[in-house]
């Protein structure tokens, strides 16, 4: 079964987080997601640049919307994520338990399935 961990991250701590403090948390993500492939369970991972150049788009009625980043009344932003392929959730939910992230940030996880379902 596919997961995804998406990693949450809350945005003024990732805002205000030293260049020295980014680059070891990103060098642990690294090695977490070699860890993973290794292991044979990871599919794609990925981080995301800032909010700040993010756009979110809504069409109603028609009309297009577009507004730029950030996104100041999101609590948390998507800074990243891995797809893994395991036997249980309770798998996924052991591996995202082991993501460096997760000390820092939520790490969501989410098994992978049609929009309509449940």
């Amino acid at each position: 079964m596919a997961y995804m961990l998406l990693i949450m991250e809350p945005g003024e701590r990732k805002r205000k987080r030293s260049p020295e403090q980014g680059r070891r948390e990103m060098e642990r993500m690294m090695r977490f997601g070699e860890d993973l492939k290794a292991r044979g369970l990871l599919k794609a991972s990925d981080s995301l640049k800032p909010d700040a150049e993010g756009v979110r788009i809504e069409v109603r009625g028609g009309k297009r919307t577009f507004s730029d980043g950030p996104f100041t009344e999101s609590k948390e932003i998507v800074g990243g994520f891995f797809l893994i392929d395991c036997n249980t959730r309770e798998e996924a939910l052991a591996i995202a338990s082991d993501c460096p992230a997760a000390e820092w940030s939520t790490v969501e996880v989410r098994e992978i399935g049609l929009c309509y379902e449940g």
